[in-house]
């Protein structure tokens, strides 16, 4: 009998010991893995923000030594920043980045590796873990279009939009990429047209275009966002001119409010001018206008701008209703003047029953939602076409109700965008799905044209 229980407390000894190593294993296992997915996530995000920055700096330089040496400096600086020495008790070592150019576009390849040490399982004779990544951009020819808001909201805002927009500029290949640049209020003004054969674009002088911009006038974003498809599209398809990757990058501050038409005249020959007819954004009002198409804040004048005329006889000022019989029932600002309501050239729905409902009749709400409505039918086509739009808004009174129907500006730039936010009305997860970063004050600025620069850069195809 003392023989047997001896050897029964052998066997437990034996079975406690086993178990214990096993347990140990467990939750040496359990431990270890859960540092090394730690610690290869943040090789991860750390490879990530180098291969883009990489990406970014690619575009600097006048050769593609230059470029090469910058991109992999890029690299090098943001996977220091983004993996701090001793994280997790482990070390990491980014590899030579490698930066290929082939047929208009570059592949950016940055590989890490983290050595680290285990705990529990050194018991058990398991060597350091040492986990690895990578990380890949493909860094496409570009065609784009900046349009910038320089309406009178943004007057006390004009120098950090400045700067900001300067910056963002930088962050492209000026012998590679295809961009062009207009600005927009009343009316649009392409400051640097896209180049329709030769690729490049001149830096220096959108640069110093941005800085004499200034700022007033209403939110007319039909026209800027019309003519910003219009250079995409004056790039011909022929002999692969057109890039693959088509952006257009729109900001504002606001709800578009104003739209350019031929108007309906009750006197035919009171004026033969399209130009812009205006809404505030406090909700009523009577539409005013006309104004020049392309100028920032200019009256037409004479009888195109009835609001400069005084009526004795009504003993005020006239109005647009006063002398126009209706709005037109397609957007025809750029039509020709013989014949703006030409059937074949009808793209824009001005009256329509969706998403706002709009009728012929001149009023605020229907001029007020026409400027809604036709900014997103054209982001809408845009997107029909490929193209991808980006949106950047800036400041609180996007959050806010504005317009007649007391719908938020920020909603307007999602749809435009078509971003993953957007409203469920007008997401199409069919379609290119842009991006939308909203600026709360001027200092977030900088910041959102780099996170659209890096969006920009992710797209492949």
């Amino acid at each position: 009998m003392v023989m047997q229980r001896s050897r029964q407390q052998g066997n437990v000894i034996i079975m406690v010991a086993l178990s214990m190593a096993v347990l140990i294993g467990v939750v040496g296992l359990a431990i270890d893995t859960g540092v090394t997915y730690m610690v290869k996530d943040k090789l991860n995000a750390a490879t990530d923000a180098a291969s883009l920055a990489a990406a970014r700096a690619v575009s600097q330089g006048a050769d593609q030594a230059t470029q090469t040496a910058n991109a992999k400096a890029a690299a090098g600086r943001f996977f220091a920043a983004n993996f701090p020495p001793n994280y997790m008790g482990s070390t990491g070592k980014m590899d030579d980045p490698s930066v290929v150019f082939n047929s208009g576009k570059v592949t950016i390849t940055v590989t890490a590796q983290a050595s680290m040490p285990v705990s529990f399982l050194k018991l058990l004779g398991v060597s350091p873990l040492k986990p690895g990544v990578v990380s890949q951009t493909v860094r496409k020819d570009l065609d784009m279009v900046v349009v910038l808001d320089t309406s009178g909201s943004l007057s006390g805002s004009g120098a950090n939009v400045i700067t900001s927009a300067t910056t963002f500029l930088k962050q492209f290949n000026a012998d590679q990429d295809r961009v062009g640049l207009l600005h927009f209020s009343y009316g649009a003004v392409i400051d640097d047209p896209i180049r329709p054969t030769a690729r490049g674009f001149d830096r220096d002088s959108m640069i110093n275009h941005i800085k004499n911009y200034s700022f007033s006038g209403s939110t007319a974003s039909p026209e800027g966002l019309y003519w910003a498809r219009q250079q995409l599209n004056s790039v011909p398809t022929a002999n692969l001119n057109r890039s693959n990757l088509r952006v257009i990058i729109f900001f504002s501050d606001g709800a578009p409010n104003s739209f350019g038409a031929y108007l309906n005249w009750k006197t035919a020959s009171d004026c033969k001018t399209a130009g812009t007819i205006a809404t505030d954004d406090d909700g009523s009002g009577t539409p005013a206008g006309l104004y020049y198409l392309d100028r920032v804040s200019d009256t037409l004048g004479g009888k195109c701008t009835p609001s400069e005329t005084y009526d004795y006889a009504l003993g005020r000022y006239q109005t647009l209703p006063d002398k126009v019989s209706s709005l037109p029932d397609w957007y025809n600002a750029h039509n020709p003047s013989t014949n703006p309501n030409d059937p074949t050239l009808r793209e824009y729905a001005v009256v329509t029953s969706s998403p706002r409902v709009v009728t012929n009749t001149i009023t605020y709400a229907n001029v007020n939602r026409a400027s809604r409505n036709l900014v997103e039918a054209m982001a809408r086509k845009s997107q029909d076409e490929g193209i991808y739009v980006f949106t950047l808004g800036l400041g609180a009174s996007l959050k806010a109700g504005t317009g007649y129907d007391n719908e938020k500006g920020e909603d307007v730039l999602k749809c435009m965008a078509n971003s993953t936010d957007a409203p469920a009305r007008c997401f199409n997860a069919a379609k290119p799905v842009g991006l939308y970063c909203y600026a709360a004050t001027t200092s977030d600025l900088t910041p959102c044209f780099s996170k659209l620069a890096s969006a920009i850069m992710r797209i492949s195809k």
